[in-house]
């Protein structure tokens, strides 16, 4: 009998094993773990995130942020048109205010969001309270419940750990892209002794192992599981792709019938193939890779 629950996810979800001869030459073993089959618009680690925050929130307003091409802005608003609930987006970008609303965030709008754009100095400082509150008395929603940019914080990192959970017994090493540290802050406090977990990072910086230190701390209390993570492929930055990356998606496509997302998901592949390459992994080592997410609108997401 269908679930009354909306958001009723698919979990477990799926685990499954990919024959590539270029991870089996080296003695690794390749199993995808589809998060992007969760539920089909809160996708992958989005609903991992998004519902204990939409439990906490009650019945306030959800604000948010994120860029043009978020993810997470598109999650946050399909949750607010399945449940009913009032979300606002505050989008970096000032100028985009005076431009035709792209594909993603037509679809925030569509589904009932409504956009607050803000310059871009003033998004690099909304985590300070002064300019949060200064954001959130604009768009009068005082008492609204925040939820960060790429919604990691302390509830999300606890909805992510049952993804550690779900991997426990299966996998040596998970592996995940990174955008702000939450998904891997969670999976690596639920994965059992003896099991890694490896972020890929998709910004460039360096200042993901701090962030995800201070998310576990503040979701646990201290470092939780062993985790690492491996800043080389984020292939220029943000929101950055390469004709190299985008060839190596296509084959990846073309060898497994798994449609690739550009940003985050190829940069993951793309590293554990090179780092297979480079003899990182022991041979008889199974790596778990965590697909994240699904393509829309092709070649762009932002977090």
């Amino acid at each position: 009998m269908p679930s009354a629950d909306p958001l009723a996810p698919r979990l477990p979800s799926p685990l499954r094993e990919v024959a590539d001869d270029r991870f089996a030459r080296h003695g690794v073993r390749l199993l995808l773990k589809r998060d992007d089959l969760i539920h089909p618009e809160l996708i992958g680690n989005k609903w991992r995130k998004l519902v204990p925050n939409l439990a906490a929130a009650g019945d306030r307003a959800l604000v948010t942020f994120g860029g043009a091409y978020s993810n997470h802005l598109r999650a946050t608003a399909a949750a607010g048109r399945i449940l009913g609930r009032t979300t606002v987006g505050v989008v970096r970008g000032q100028e985009l205010a005076d431009r035709p609303l792209n594909a993603s965030l037509a679809r925030c709008a569509a589904d009932g969001m409504r956009l607050h754009f803000v310059d871009r100095s003033t998004y690099r400082a909304k985590a300070e309270p002064g300019t949060l509150a200064g954001i959130l008395r604009d768009i009068g929603a005082g008492d609204a419940y925040v939820i960060p940019e790429g919604g990691s914080n302390a509830e999300a990192v606890r909805g992510c750990r049952a993804l550690g959970e779900e991997l426990r017994g299966h996998a040596d090493v998970v592996a995940l892209a990174c955008g702000t540290g939450g998904t891997l802050a969670g999976t690596a406090a639920g994965l059992a002794p003896g099991q890694r977990a490896l972020g890929i990072p998709v910004v460039k910086g360096g200042f993901l192992a701090a962030d995800t230190a201070a998310l576990q701390e503040r979701a646990f209390g201290g470092r939780r599981g062993t985790w690492s993570l491996d800043d080389r492929f984020h292939f220029g930055g943000y929101a950055r792709t390469t004709p190299e990356l985008d060839a190596f998606a296509q084959d990846f496509e073309d060898r497994h019938g798994l449609p690739v997302e550009r940003l985050y998901v190829a940069k993951l592949l793309h590293g554990l193939l090179t780092l297979a390459n480079e003899g990182a992994f022991a041979r008889g080592t199974t790596v778990a890779a965590v697909v994240t997410g699904r393509p829309f609108p092709r070649g762009r997401a932002d977090r």
